[in-house]
Parts: structure tokens; sequence; C-alpha cells
């Protein structure tokens, strides 16, 4: 077959190689809040370190520790020492985070090809924006347009020619578009023509270069689609072909002798480097399975037909020749196999750390080295597949996110074809002894793609669903389990019509805010229970428009694939009233709102007019200051709109405002909530990040910062904090929003402002002072007082310095952390002191504290409280005074002790630039005087300490005895052991003797000398 060639500029594709910053995207308006205020903030990312779903990896022959995959929703990584550690390289270069296809150029490792989207289309795919290269190992990327391919699952580089590369295209997942087929450059890049295209129905989903002839290529087209309802896959357009000119024609090898007959699915196809002649392709058909040529795909045999192999064909079928040897291939599903008799068995299981495979790279030189994609991510193999590399990077796919009661709270969230998970939010590796990749978490309950809810009076117990209408009640401390779907008819294989309860994939779970007993969760009813889950109560009609044509098969021609994804017509978003109990809001999935005010007795179809049908209405989330409001955030990509569509009402429902203005196009809505304290400001989650509106979403702004691109499926708010669930990146937060709260007033005035920081936990959460300079200063100080306004510690910070735990002077928005201690004790030079740090204060009592900011003739003062930790059990505010008294106390001591060795050195050291000046009898006076101090500093300190491992060789002396008692009593929250009392009063009695025998000397030795000496001897005494 001939194709005609369709030449398409970089120009044209791209619209230019710069990536511009989201919200001068959005119609390049003027920002409410000029960004620079918060400029500063940054999102922190706390894991898990649990790998998501990869479609595409590469390797280099030449260097062998050097290998890339791309992460579905999280960018490219890539690893320099074979896998043991990886680091994301696309974060800020790119402006769509699906990698579902990745090429190393042989010739030259440095240059880098990588296409976005995913071709293996599951419910839960992100869409891509063309082809970027690097040619500097990835340190920068170039965008090189095709855009609008949205989905690439292949690129390929001419073995020695690394300018002549081809993209395999599916197109639009959700659409029919003419961007598909295979494109071809040989400029590296820089223009394309469309050298292979069937129908705007089908697009390319595999290529193969014959590594002994590269002129020799094979594709395979797939006609498909996917809608939030139905993936629908095969027919007349899904073909096999083969080119022998380097793809300016191809010949259609579908109907050659040997290949099965139609209706045709999708075909992956590989070429054997070590037999030219021998081509594989496992096909989908209803008699399909693997087929092999020997004579370069004019004629064909079925070498294997095992299910095994072919299984969800839309979600595998790749298969992969081994560089070497003409009898091996491999084939990958749900399991990875390997066959060394030409295709015919594939008895060879190869276990890999997750399942459901993806890719695969062979060495061209060596087949023992290898990297493979899966569902958990990249991993690398140096002996043929028989161990991998851990999948331990950020790379996680979550679906919704939820923070707990605890102190620090937890987060929460149900990964991609994993467990759901909870973790601190201090972070994947904050607990001591996690190594790297094995932090501290667990699970609670539920599956992969749940939604999750905490109980309101009970911490410790959890509710989770899953797909298959699962929801589970999980204690974490007892580690019972119980399942308390709605109705438990389990469903698999059938479509939504047959149901007589529609549950999606991912269902709301979530109790009322205003009676801990009521809990909700929705099919296309709206369910309620006020006894645990014991029995439910179905309190509405069908809330959804149950459309029939949205409720068939779904899977296509030959394979039909139905779990959950695609059961439609479901109540996707609710929000139980927080004003009033008989008050619920409802979304569906097919773009229907409604709300009862009396409890479910009757409903009212609200839907916004400008709302499109077929609006899948991802949250609902009331106002939490004035009733009858609720901000709703709705997408229809999955029908091939990626527009964001934001409303908001005011008068429950009964008109709608859109608010989209600012928001960047094909960013479209996730989630939208209110912020906690102040009306108005709201936070946007998107699929390529986080918006804010500081005047009730009026107009929005990026709130990106360091975040990188990513789909953000939900966004909470914890106390001051953000939270983000994100689907390829895992967990971020951005800690201690405060000033947001107050952005528009400062912004306005654009003078010094000192923001009053969130309340501390002692032992848990310092404080953080936040404030606003309008301009650079020449200095900064912070003074932290007690309540009565006694100055205990301050920091200055100084202009073109940057030092250790000094307050920045640098304009918009600065953030200070005091640790919450006192100062320390007075150290001298070179001490060495073991199972102690003296330097360091003793943590501050429960009560207010005030803060003064100092800088450009102005002064601010605040105040907050330090609460008490909510953990402590059998603890009170007089142990805690107690605790910090004694720890004075100490750290008093251990001051005197050490001033003392730092009198004797300064004495010792004026003594040695007199040696010379003084008579016989004088000399010898000074000498004895020195002796008799150095008898009191050897008391007070291990003079022979050099090394910190020292004290294990030389015995401690008092001033590390004291020291170590005042960690002692610091270590946990608690009232000092009588213990400690005993002991410090025998340490102070031993220091008052040797501080008792230094003033001697001083008031009697040195004051005789001075008298004697050409250049008397001076002390500072307090």
């Amino acid at each position: 077959m001939k194709n005609k060639h369709s030449i398409l500029t970089l120009a044209f594709l791209a619209g230019g190689l710069f990536l511009p910053e989201p919200r001068l995207l959005a119609q390049n308006l003027k920002p409410v809040v000029d960004p620079s205020y918060y400029e500063s903030f940054s999102w922190r990312n706390i894991g898990p370190n649990r790998g998501g779903r990869s479609l595409g990896s590469a390797g280099s022959p030449g260097r062998p520790n050097e290998y890339y995959f791309g992460a579905t929703g999280g960018g490219l990584w890539k690893t320099v020492d074979g896998g043991n550690e990886w680091f994301p390289v696309t974060d800020g270069q790119i402006s769509s985070s699906s990698i579902g296809a990745v090429a190393v150029a042989e010739t030259n490792p440095d240059i880098v090809y990588i296409g976005g989207g995913e071709t293996q289309l599951r419910g839960s795919i992100t869409q891509g924006d063309g082809v970027y290269k690097t040619i500097d190992g990835g340190k920068t990327w170039r965008h090189l347009g095709l855009k609008e391919t949205q989905a690439i699952s292949r690129i390929r580089i001419h073995p020695t020619n690394p300018n002549i590369v081809y993209v395999a295209a599916l197109g639009h997942p959700y659409g029919e578009n003419e961007e598909r087929g295979v494109f071809r450059s040989k400029d590296g890049g820089n223009t394309w023509e469309k050298v292979l295209y069937v129908s705007d129905k089908a697009g390319a989903a595999d290529l193969i270069i014959d590594r002994t002839n590269p002129n020799v290529l094979y594709a395979s087209t797939w006609q498909v689609y996917r809608k939030a309802w139905k993936m629908w896959g095969g027919g007349p357009d899904s073909k096999l072909f083969k080119s022998l000119d380097g793809g300016n024609t191809w010949i259609d090898l579908t109907s050659n002798p040997g290949m099965p007959k139609g209706p045709i699915g999708k075909i992956g196809v590989t070429v054997s480097p070590a037999d030219p002649n021998r081509i594989w392709a496992i096909v989908e058909a209803n008699e399909g399975g693997v087929f092999r040529s020997d004579d370069g795909g004019w004629t064909w045999e079925k070498v294997n037909e095992e299910r095994k192999l072919r299984q969800r064909a839309f979600y595998y079928s790749r298969i992969y020749a081994d560089p070497m040897d003409r009898e091996t291939v491999y084939c990958l599903n749900v399991d990875f196999f390997k066959s060394t008799d030409g295709g015919k068995t594939f008895n060879i299981e190869i276990t890999v750390p997750h399942g459901d495979n993806h890719d695969l790279w062979i060495d061209p030189n060596d087949p023992m080295r290898m990297i493979s994609s899966n569902d958990g991510g990249g991993v690398v193999s140096i002996n043929g597949g028989k161990t991998w590399t851990e999948e331990d990077y950020p790379t996680t796919q979550l679906y919704h996110v939820m923070t707990t009661s605890d102190v620090p709270y937890h987060v929460a969230g149900a990964q991609q074809d994993n467990t759901t998970i909870a973790m601190p939010s201090d972070g994947w590796e904050h607990k001591l002894g996690s190594g790297p990749g094995h932090g501290w978490h667990y699970e609670v309950g539920g599956g992969e793609s749940g939604w999750i809810t905490q109980s309101p009076v009970d911490p410790d117990v959890f509710y989770s669903g899953s797909q298959g209408a699962l929801l589970t009640r999980y204690n974490r401390k007892t580690g019972q389990i119980r399942d308390i779907q709605v109705y438990p008819r389990f469903f698999s294989g059938e479509p939504a019509s047959a149901l007589p309860e529609r549950w999606q994939w991912t269902f709301p779970i979530m109790f009322s805010p205003l009676d801990p007993t009521v809990m909700y969760t929705t099919s296309q009813h709206v369910w309620k229970t006020t006894n645990d889950g014991q029995s439910w109560e179905k309190i509405s009609p069908d809330l959804t428009f149950a459309d029939p044509e949205t409720l068939g098969v779904t899977g296509g021609e030959i394979t039909k694939d139905m779990n959950g994804p695609e059961i439609y017509g479901t109540v996707f978003a609710l929000a139980p009233s927080s004003h009033d109990i008989n008050t619920i809001w409802a979304g569906s999935d097919d773009g229907k709102v409604s709300i009862t005010r009396n409890g479910g007795k009757s409903w009212t179809d609200i839907t916004p007019k400008d709302l499109p049908r077929y609006s899948r209405i991802e949250i609902l989330d009331e106002g939490k200051f004035k009733p009858g409001t609720v901000y709703l955030a709705a997408n229809r990509y999955q029908v091939d709109d990626r527009q964001p569509y934001v409303f908001k009402t005011t008068d429950y429902g009964k008109t709608w405002t859109k608010i989209t203005n600012g928001i960047a196009d094909g960013h479209f809505a996730r989630a939208v909530r209110e912020d906690l304290v102040k009306p108005g400001l709201l936070y946007l989650a998107t699929e390529h990040g986080v918006y804010v509106s500081f005047n009730d979403g009026a107009d929005w702004q990026s709130l990106q910062l360091n975040l990188p691109d990513t789909p953000i499926r939900d966004l909470v708010l914890k106390n001051d904090d953000v939270v983000l669930g994100s689907h390829g990146r895992g967990f971020w937060i951005l800690d201690d929003i405060r000033p947001l709260r107050e952005a528009m007033e400062v912004n306005a005035k654009k003078e010094i402002a000192l923001f009053k920081p969130a309340n501390p936990i002692r032992g848990v959460y310092n404080a953080v002072i936040q404030y606003y300079l309008p301009t650079e200063t020449d200095s900064v100080t912070i003074e932290i007082k007690d309540a009565k306004g006694n100055l205990i510690t301050s920091y200055t910070g100084k202009k073109g310095k940057t030092e250790r735990n000094s307050p920045s002077t640098k304009h918009d928005l600065n953030t200070f952390t005091w640790d919450m201690r006192y100062p320390g004790a007075t150290v001298f030079d070179g001490m060495i002191i073991w199972s102690a740090r003296p330097q360091r204060g003793p943590l501050a009592p429960l009560g207010e504290y005030q803060v003064s900011l100092k800088a450009g003739g102005v002064e601010k003062t605040t105040s907050f409280e330090l609460e008490m930790d909510p953990n402590l059990v059998g603890i009170t505010a007089e142990d805690l005074q107690k605790q910090f008294d004694l720890a004075v106390q100490i750290r008093n001591k251990v001051s005197e002790a050490n001033e003392a060795v730092i009198l004797i050195r300064k004495v010792r050291a004026q003594a040695t630039l007199l040696e010379n000046s003084t008579d016989q009898n004088t000399s010898t006076a000074l000498k004895a005087m020195l002796d008799k101090m150095r008898v009191i500093e050897e008391d007070l300190y291990q003079v022979q300490n050099q090394s910190p491992q020292d004290p294990l060789n030389f015995p401690i002396k008092l001033n590390n005895r004291l020291a170590s008692l005042q960690r002692s009593v610091e270590t946990g929250q608690a009232r000092p052991t009588d213990a400690a009392y005993v002991v410090f009063e025998e340490l102070s009695k031993e220091l008052a003797g040797h501080l008792s025998k230094l003033n001697g000397i001083i008031q009697n030795d040195l004051k005789s000398l001075n008298e004697k000496l050409p250049q008397k001897i001076t002390i500072e005494t307090k």
C-alpha cells in the first residue's frame, strides 16, 4: 500500500519551542495577586516511594549503567548506576507528564526522544502533547511538535543515524483525528512527514526497525476509541504493514497466507536481529495468537494460541525478539513469558517485581541486560531476568487523597494497581530505621481505586472502597476488617445495563459533617447507614441520566473488557451539608447535579445549563461559610473535550456561575476546594497542576511553583496545609498557607507584614514564622519573647549574607522557623562531647509566646500558643513545665563548667605570652598557678579528646555528664525522674567544688601575681 505523504512542520505542530507558565497561557491575564508574593512557597513531595505504571523504557548499549523509563503521569526517570537510584529529568521542561515511549540513540546515548500519552488504554490514561528530545542526556529538552497525536506508542531511531527517527502515534484516544499513524523525521525532529496513515479512526500501535537493514520497518495500526463508558477496539483499519524503503511506501501484510481472518484488533510485531526473515506478530482475533513468518512476512504460521499471551489484548499485545538467538522471543502480558523454541511454547515465566508488563528493551550486544516496564515502573536486570532492581521511586498514581486526625496528620489514598496506603505527612523516610524505599506506611482496607474515609469518632477505623463495589471497615489498631458493601452482588464481565446497582471504579464514601453516625455511599443511588454498615437505606432515585447508549458492553469487536472503569451512569460526587443535616448535594459521572433538602425524601435536578451532557462531576465542595453555596469541578476529556468546567452556586443550585477565567486550555478540572478559614479563597486541581483564586473563582492564577506537571486527581485542605493526590507523582503538601489568606490585603498595601503563626505543638511542629517584605531590606531581626515580653532569643539576617538559621532580607514572602528551643549552653572551640548536644537549648514549655519582626525601621509583633502533643498519655502541663525547669538548670550548670574551661584557657594563653618577661620566682609562681588550674580543667573536661569517638577511650568528665543528663531529661516529654534530680544535685555539688577552687585561685594566686607581672592577666567573670 502506498501512503500519501503529509509534510508537517515543527511550527505548525508545536506552536513554539518554549513552555510558558500556565497563567500566561490563560489569556495573558493580569493576576489578582502578584505571584512573586508567594513564589518562595514550595510544594513538598512526601512519597510514597512505590512506583506506578510505566509503558516505555530504554537503555544504552554504550553505557551499561544508564537507563530511562517513562512514568504515566510522572515524567521521564533516569538512572546512571544500573537502577539503584532513579531521578526525574523532565520536571519543569515538559507540559504533559505521561511518557509512553522512550528511545535512546545507539550511536550517541546523549540523544533521547520521548513520546507523550498512553496507548495501553486503561480508564485512567493521561494524554500527551507530542515528542520531546534531549541532546545532553536529559539535562535540557526541546519540544518537537506532533502535539495532537496525544498518544504515542513507539519511537524508533535509526541504528546508525540518530537524525532519522520514526514515531508511531495512536492519536486521540477519545476522538477521531488526523494526527495518527507513523511519522518520520530526517532532520532530528525539526520537521515531520506522515508516512503511514489509514484513517482518522485508527492509529499506530507498534513499530519495529530491522537492525540489519534499517530501510525495512514493520508497523501495526489499531482501530480503537475510548469513552468514559466504553472502550472499543478492532475493525477493518487494524492492520499489519511492512516498508522496504524506510517508510516511503508500505505493504499490507494483514491478509497474507497464514494470518487470521477478521475482525482484527491490536497487533504487536517484532523482527529477529539474528535472522531478519523471522518475524513474530501477536494478533488479537477470534482465532488469534502468536504468528511467525520465516520469509519476511509474506507467509505466516500460527505457532501459539495460549490465552495467557493474549488476554486483555488492549492492555498488552507486545512481543520482543532476542537480539542474538533466532529461537528466543519474549511476550508480555499480566506476566512475562519467554520462548526458546521460536514461539511455539512460552513455558518460561520471568518473575518481575510487579505484574502487568508493557515494554522491554534488550541490549542488542548483550541479551542479559534489559529494562522492563510494568504497572510498578521500570526495572533493570543484568542476568536475563533472574533478578531485577526495586521500584522505589515516587511515581505513585493516586485516585483521591484524604488526611487523618492524627498528630502529625497522615495522608492516605488508593494507588493504581496496588493497595490503599496511609503515611505520615512528615514524609516517606521520617522514621528512624526506615531505609531508602522502605518508608513507614500502612494499608487502610479497600483496594487500588477506592475512596477512603476515617471514622469521625474512632481514628483507628477506616472505610475504603474499590472496584466491584467493595467497601471495607478496617481497624488499623486491631487489624480487624469487615466487608460492609451495600449490595454484595459481585460483577465482572457484565455491562452496566445488567447490574441492579451500578458501582463505579471509584465511588464516594463519606460521613455527615453534622452526625458522626451517618455515612453515605453511592451507586446510581445515594445510600445511607446509621449502624456502621450493618444495613443500608436507599435515599434517592436514580440520580443519573442513565442513557442506554452509555450502559452497554465494552471492550471491542473481539475481546470484551468489563470490570468497573467503564461502569457508567453513577453518582460520582457527593457533598453532605455541614450547615443542614437534611441537605445533600450529588453529581453524576454523566453530568447531572441533584440536591435534597429533606434528607433524601425528594430530590431536585439543579444541573447547570452550561454543563454539557457526559460531563464527569468529579468533586462537589460545599461552601464553608454561606449555606446554599457549592463549588463544582467537572471534566469532559473522555469525550475529547479538554476544556475546564468549574461552577459555583450560592442559591442551592437555582443559578450557577461558570468560574474558569485564567485556567489554561487543556487544564481540565479534577477538584475544587474552598479554604477552611478565608471565604472565597479557592484551590483547583487540574490535569496539569494547581490553581488558586483569591476572589471566589472570578479569576484563577497558577499555584504550580515547583510542582512538576502531573495530573492532580484530588486536593484537600488540612489545618493550614494544601494536600495533593497526584496520578503519577504521589502526595504533595504546600505547608502553612496562612499568608495566602491575607494575600489580597497585604498585596494591596505593599507594606511589611508579619503573619500570625499557626500554633506549634510541643515536640511535633515548630513555630513557622512568615513575613512579607515589599522590598529587600538591609537587615531583618526576629525576636522570640515569652508571654511577659522577656527576650528568649533573637536572630538577625543581613542583606547579601546567607547564614544558617538567619532570617531572609529578600522581598516578598519569607519563612523562618524557630525550633522551639531556648538558647543552648556556652561552648568552646574544639569541644567533643559524647551522647549530648549542649549547644541545643531546652525545649520551650507550653504557653503563649510573642514574635517581633524588625525590618526597614518597622517593628511588627504577633503571638502564638505552644500546645501540648495530644498523643501524650498520662502527661500534664505541670510535668512538662518541670521538665523544662530542670533542663534550664542543667543547661546553666553546663555553661558554668564550660565558661570555667574558657577562663582557664584564657589565663593560660596570656601567661604563655609573659613567660619570657618575668623573673624566676614570678615564673615559678605563674607555673604553679597554671598547674592548679589545669587540674580543675581536666576535672571539668576531657582534654585528651581530639576526635568524635575519643570519649570511648578517655573517660568523660563533669561537663559531659551534665550535658548528657540534660539529654536524658529531655528524651521524650515527661516529668523528670527522681533519679534525675538526685544526679543533678550530685553533679552540681561537684561543679560547685571545682568552681570554688578556681575562684580561690583567681582571688589569691592570680591577684598576687598580677602585682608582680609586667602586664596584668585580665579575666572577665560573671
